[in-house]
């Protein structure tokens, strides 16, 4: 796993969980601190026994400019999170994917919403613009984005051009109230959601926060008490280390393997 910083990740304990699951005992997943100036030559660097690397930021745009090649949902959301390494001799092929569509997908359909019909997504950054492409998937186009400053949206409205999603984006964040929705999605860090946690919220809506340190969130104890179903930032994490394993290794995941390493560290850290 590459960024900066990189220490508090958890992704450690679930790909080590898989590799331990599947018998792939030689196999490491490692923690390394790198910022956008460094990845190049990091990449550049690695030798045949690399498989894969994990990207958080500052990196999910950067690793488009290292890549050969981009998987069609990448280039349309223009981050990656997932660098796959095939091939031998002196310079890998690096394919460039995103798995965290795959994440937020899993773990809404996980919660019993497999298709949605009236979406609010809540930020604008590179986590939303892959929420954009997992609604799509599950049959909304055109969510409302509420957002602080509609003029900084511009990598958003790029990624649903290129996506066919037509989002209404709006501004106000965090002042303005939230609108009637089935699902209300935040991609907004620690702390930014916690001034809506008086929402009004609509009975039996879901609300997906991808805050998962510390858990719950005030955004998510509001929306739970509110009579809202609640899926943890955790679930986005399982799943699309899920894909990431499936995608380096080649094996399906031990998906209960996965999760249950992830609730142990998750307690332990309690």
């Amino acid at each position: 796993m590459l960024g900066s910083p990189v220490a508090h990740s958890l992704s450690p304990v679930l790909h080590r969980a898989a590799y331990t699951a599947l018998g792939l005992h030689d196999w490491r997943y490692d923690l390394v601190d790198c910022d956008e100036a460094a990845l190049p030559a990091f990449v550049d660097g690695l030798g045949p026994e690399w498989v894969g690397l994990s990207l958080t930021m500052p990196l999910k745009r950067v690793a488009l400019e290292v890549a050969d090649e981009v998987s069609d949902v990448t280039t349309g959301i223009g981050a990656a999170n997932t660098l796959v390494f095939t091939g031998a001799g002196d310079r890998l092929h690096r394919r460039a994917e995103n798995t965290d569509v795959l994440g937020i997908t899993a773990a809404l359909v996980e919660a019993g919403l497999d298709r949605v019909r009236n979406a609010v997504i809540l930020g604008a950054g590179g986590t939303a613009q892959s929420a954009l492409a997992a609604l799509r998937e599950l049959g909304e186009s055109e969510p409302t984005v509420l957002v602080r400053d509609p003029a900084r949206t511009t990598d958003l409205r790029k990624a649903a051009d290129r996506m066919g999603v037509r989002p209404t984006i709006r501004g106000g964040l965090p002042e303005v109230s939230l609108p009637k929705a089935d699902l209300v999605l935040s991609t907004l860090p620690s702390g930014a959601a916690d001034s809506m946690a008086a929402g009004p919220w609509g009975a039996g809506a879901v609300v997906l926060d991808v805050v998962y340190a510390p858990w719950p969130t005030p955004f998510a104890v509001a929306a739970a008490a509110a009579g809202c179903r609640v899926v943890s930032g955790l679930a986005v994490l399982l799943h699309q280390a899920v894909a990431q394993v499936e995608l380096m290794t080649g094996h399906r995941a031990p998906v209960e393997a996965m999760r249950a390493a992830l609730d142990a560290a998750v307690r332990g850290s309690a």
